[in-house]
């Protein structure tokens, strides 16, 4: 017998089958390992074929008897085609990393036999009810569930999890990072017990291989948790995808194979005839746009408690110094509310989306500034290690004493992050307990660690990044301090202003959900009058949307045309330059493109060399492909990418 296979590896150019015998017989989507050259890989059994006129080399062995769930086979081939990545690659976005090694058994294997337990109760107001049947409803497989932060989208996808399992169907969460949502992981561990199974990159890969193992040997439903990767896991009853704030750019894949989740799982959803809901209270504008093009968009426009508020919500502006008399960063109202909130044993939540001391540092004299050797951006000073850090590849290095260019000691660090707020807030408060979340926490001091002391009361000013912005409901949080709501618009790219609106709100999502009679947030900007932080602060998401359609139709930008971003990255600019200017040369025969001209990339040099870029734009996803296809091998190219930074 014979049969067509993809190996795990890239063997040559358009090489995605390869052909093998086998003396028994096999069951599409089976993993074995096979000979590929001179070495061995692991490869998936695709389709059973006649005996080829060729001669053709036996499979070694089978790996694993139980095949991989048939969506799963499917979904690799769909992803090779819609985003132009060979299938060995795919493959390995199905696979756990070392498959072929031998584990040792410290878990029992899951039951094949599901046992009925008896399911919590979901409680739900009529508003919930009312988008969970509309949900049901829906003709097409993905839905968008538009709700305001504090509807109560978590009940909806409780109830609907529940539904799934009382039919033995299988429910895949994805969430954008668990350590971003342990709020929503927790209450799903308490509602469902040992029915949760987590997947995340925290799990040494024996434990992720076991888990993997696991679920392809069992037929119990279960509910999955874990980011986009847990898309993959072979689940063979699957029966209901949820996507929780489906807006957030980790649900693309930036590193070989890129993919969006989000189109990933609707084709799941759409072979399997299940449901897929994308929840969010600030969904990606196209996103909303098909929705409601396609009438699946279901909206919840009411706050899941009935003493929730709208919050006060004040705009400080930054170039008025009289409102910074007390402090440069802090403005008197934002410092005595922080005040009052100690008084009254309340929490205050600062955010400010940079993190470090200060993004910043140039030389008085000459007006050189200290960057990375090998990405060319700022360094960003961390004054309590006293270091100076690429936030891009992660390289360190001491603060020099004087400027490396000119030998002047006046080396100024400008900016502020949130190592620097929080230094500012411990010397304002020193009786405060003041704790600060960002990237640079380790696992002992993460928000995940510390989240029971937090949502407790027992820190008073909470400073952070987006890792404090998104999922978290506190009762005693009274006041959000959004030190610099306007840091995100001065980004050279498209999708800036859906970022910084996004953020906004989220943040300000935060107060108001029912818990104290008052709340207050303060917006510090440097634009008062800019539109997207009016309908930011108002909560209207449909203005803003009204807002931005129009700009980006006439930028030809999605929902209005398919992107791709082309980088080319070489040892030297000016082979770099060439190649680029090359490929733009041939881009532009195709009169159904839209081919910016080549630029430097946002990154400009990098571990890689210098990198340079095309943007690619057309209304047409084959002729955008057709044109892709043939491109030198050393463009790397990104499909509906989140940024085009």
């Amino acid at each position: 017998m014979f049969y067509e296979v993809i190996p795990g590896k890239i063997f040559r150019k358009d090489a995605d089958f390869l052909t093998y015998s086998s003396e028994e017989e096999l069951k599409i989507g089976q993993i074995v390992e096979i000979p590929l050259g001179k070495t061995k890989t692991v490869g998936l059994v695709y389709k059973k074929v006649a005996k080829p006129d060729f001669p053709t080399k036996p499979i070694n062995r089978v790996l694993y008897s139980e095949p991989l769930p048939k969506h799963l086979v499917k979904l690799a081939v769909w992803l090779s085609e819609y985003y132009l990545t060979p299938l060995p690659n795919v493959l390995n976005l199905l696979l756990p990393t070392g498959i072929t090694k031998n584990r040792r058994q410290t878990t029992k294997t899951a039951q094949k036999t599901e046992q009925t337990p008896k399911l919590p109760l979901i409680e739900l107001n009529t508003h919930q009810k009312n988008a969970i049947q509309a949900l049901k409803n829906g003709q097409e497989a993905t839905k968008l569930l538009f709700g305001v932060t504090g509807s109560g989208k978590t009940n909806i996808y409780l109830e609907m999890a529940k539904n799934a399992l009382k039919q033995q169907k299988s429910t895949i969460l994805l969430v954008p990072e668990i350590s971003l949502t342990s709020q929503l992981v927790r209450v799903f561990e308490e509602t469902f017990g040992q029915k949760v199974i987590l997947i995340h990159s925290k799990k040494t890969e024996a434990e992720r291989h076991k888990i993997w193992e696991s679920l392809l040997h069992s037929d119990a439903a279960s509910i999955i948790i874990g980011p986009r990767s847990a898309l993959f896991a072979p689940v063979k009853n699957l029966g209901l995808i949820i996507i929780d704030e489906c807006h957030e750019s980790t649900y693309y894949q930036e590193n070989t194979p890129k993919y969006s989740a989000l189109r990933a799982a609707s084709f799941i959803a759409k072979t399997l005839g299940i449901d897929c809901v994308d929840g969010s209270a600030t969904p990606l504008i196209e996103d909303f746009y098909l929705a409601k093009m396609r009438d699946s968009l279901v909206t919840i426009k009411e706050k899941a408690k009935s003493t929730a508020f709208t919050p006060d919500i004040s705009i400080i502006d930054f170039k008025n110094r009289e409102n910074f008399s007390k402090n440069r960063y802090f403005s008197n109202q934002l410092l005595q509310s922080i005040t009052e909130n100690l008084a009254k044993k309340q929490q205050t939540l600062i955010f400010h989306n940079r993190r470090g001391s200060a993004p910043l540092s140039i030389c008085e004299d000459c007006g050189e500034s200290l960057l990375c050797p090998h990405c060319y951006l700022p360094l960003t000073l961390h004054a309590d290690t006293y270091e100076l850090l690429c936030h891009t590849c992660g390289h360190k290095q001491r603060v020099p004493n004087v400027c490396p260019a000119c030998g002047s000691p006046k080396l100024l660090h400008k900016g502020f992050g949130t190592k620097l707020l929080e230094s500012e807030i411990k010397r304002l408060f020193k009786d405060a307990k003041i704790m600060r979340f960002d990237g640079d926490n380790n696992k002992s001091t993460s928000l995940d660690a510390m989240y029971d002391a937090v949502k407790n009361g027992d820190v008073d000013i909470i400073i952070g990044t987006q890792t404090v912005a998104k999922g978290l409901d506190l009762p005693k949080l009274a006041t959000v301090g959004i030190v610099q709501a306007d840091a995100g618009l001065f980004l050279p790219d498209y999708s800036a202003e859906e970022r910084t609106f996004e953020l906004i709100t989220q943040v300000i999502g935060r107060v108001g959900r029912g818990h104290l009679d008052t709340a207050e947030v303060i917006v510090q900007t440097f634009k008062p009058d800019s539109p997207v932080l009016k309908f930011a602060v108002e909560n209207d998401y449909e203005s803003f949307v009204d807002y931005l359609l129009p700009k980006r139709k006439t930028a030809h930008f999605p929902p209005f045309a398919f992107v791709a971003k082309l980088e080319l990255a070489q040892k030297t600019e000016s082979t770099a330059v060439k190649k680029i200017r090359a490929t733009y040369r041939e881009l532009i025969k195709t009169p159904e493109l839209r081919v910016s001209p080549p630029t430097p990339a946002f990154h400009e040099h990098t571990s890689r060399g210098f990198v340079w870029q095309i943007v690619v734009r057309s209304n047409s996803r084959p002729k955008l492909l057709n044109a892709l296809k043939n491109l030198d091998p050393s463009v790397h190219v990104s499909l509906d990418p989140p940024s085009l930074l």
